[in-house]
């Protein structure tokens, strides 16, 4: 069993940068690869990016490719998003999952966290 739990949201203004951590605790958090997956009203969820367990591949939705940029550090069990020139369409929940495999498929992840909003006003 793996529990993770996102940090870092909030309200930030066109352009803008935010830096969302997801804390994971349980079993062998390096052993797993990582993913960041969004959802805006309305719509269905989206894959943002995703990290293997040792940080050496690394996949981006197109939509958010040279803006943000996955990390993780397995010493401190944390997986991090950082998000810069953030726009209006970015706002959604972001949810931080845990997988065997790097994957940009939701139901490919068997641990999720609780989400952590994140609202981008033009």
């Amino acid at each position: 069993q793996v529990q993770l739990v996102e940090s870092g949201g909030g309200l930030v203004q066109a352009g803008g940068s935010l830096r969302l951590s997801c804390a994971a605790s349980g079993r062998a958090f390096s052993s797993y690869a990582m993913g960041w997956f969004r959802q805006a009203p309305g719509k269905e969820r989206e894959f943002v990016a995703a990290i293997s367990y040792s940080g050496g591949r690394i996949s981006y939705v197109d939509s958010v490719k040279g803006r943000f940029t996955i990390s993780r550090d397995n010493a401190k069990n944390t997986v991090y998003l950082q998000m810069n020139n953030l726009q209006p369409e970015d706002t959604a929940v972001y949810n931080c999952a845990a997988s065997r495999v790097v994957s940009i498929r939701g139901n490919e992840y068997d641990y999720w966290g609780q989400g952590t909003q994140v609202t981008v006003s033009s």
